[in-house]
């Protein structure tokens, strides 16, 4: 990328804004939206997208892009800025980057632009797993009156952010209990140090945990399981929607339940925003448009 590359990035969370910085090293950045409190002399901040003087070539919108589908997801900023408005200050080539893209890119796609889904991306993904797993970690600590070290902990799936959580628990002393639907997953968390059992097998060992981790996007926990669970057993949910909880029941049952969405930029916003730049530079560079 060079100065004469013009990025727009337009909302989000405290992300965007460390993402914004990171691009502006070698490229023109104009923000909208942005924590006013973080300043960069290097990111040209916007009131108003009418103050744009001349056509972007890419726009990183935030994760989710939008809350509503119409207008662009800015908690940071008091007015409304509809995903449509952007569109008249893009270059003819322009590509719109964002996370959790959804119905909404049709109004770019209809237009000819390209859309590109920043979140769907493996190497994103994998770095991500690490605030995820340090943010996870750090609500336990928070939350119970005990140590990791010596605790019995769940975690229900066996993919990247499992996969990290394990070295970083296993580190702290916690015994690490996995349990996944394929064989293959098991074998391969017995292989991490971990002892792994089949998802339809936990029922027995349910008893046994204070700390539990769900990474799966499917309600496996109903009452049954939750009324197995220790009193004082702490679950933590760290699957996208609709979660891997009953919440209600849980509630109901008096059990400590944490619904973490989003850790990596509530726990870590500087490397978070970091990470997504980085993932859509890679992208850039293998469309041959560094």
């Amino acid at each position: 990328m060079n100065k004469k590359t013009v990025f727009l990035v337009a909302g989000g969370d405290l992300r965007q804004t460390y993402l914004a910085k990171s691009l502006s090293a070698n490229s023109k950045v104009y923000s909208i939206g942005l924590d006013k409190k973080i300043t960069d002399k290097k990111i040209i901040p916007l009131n108003s997208l009418e103050d744009l003087k001349e056509k972007v070539n890419y726009v990183i919108m935030p994760l989710p892009v939008t809350n509503d589908g119409v207008n662009i997801n800015m908690p940071f900023f008091d007015e409304k800025i509809s995903l449509y408005s952007v569109i008249p200050y893009l270059d003819h080539n322009a590509v719109i980057f964002g996370g959790k893209v959804g119905k909404e890119s049709a109004i770019f796609t209809y237009k000819g632009f390209e859309v590109i889904d920043y979140l769907e991306r493996e190497e994103l993904s994998v770095l991500n797993s690490v605030p995820t797993s340090e943010g996870a970690i750090q609500l336990a600590m928070e939350e119970l009156p005990t140590t990791i070290y010596g605790m019995n902990v769940l975690i229900t799936g066996f993919g990247r952010i499992s996969k990290v959580m394990i070295k970083a628990l296993i580190g702290l002393g916690a015994k690490v209990t996995i349990t996944a639907r394929k064989y293959s997953d098991i074998a391969w968390a017995k292989i991490y140090g971990c002892r792994a059992i089949h998802i339809n097998d936990i029922e027995a060992f349910l008893p046994e945990f204070d700390l539990l981790y769900n990474t799966i996007p499917a309600v496996i926990f109903d009452e049954q399981r939750l009324a197995l669970l220790k009193e004082n057993c702490l679950v933590i949910d760290l699957a996208s929607k609709p979660g891997g909880v009953d919440f209600e029941t849980a509630r109901e049952l008096g059990i400590k339940t944490i619904w973490a969405l989003s850790l990596p930029g509530k726990v870590a916003p500087i490397t978070s925003g970091e990470i997504i730049a980085e993932t859509i530079q890679n992208i850039l560079s293998e469309r041959g448009e560094l």
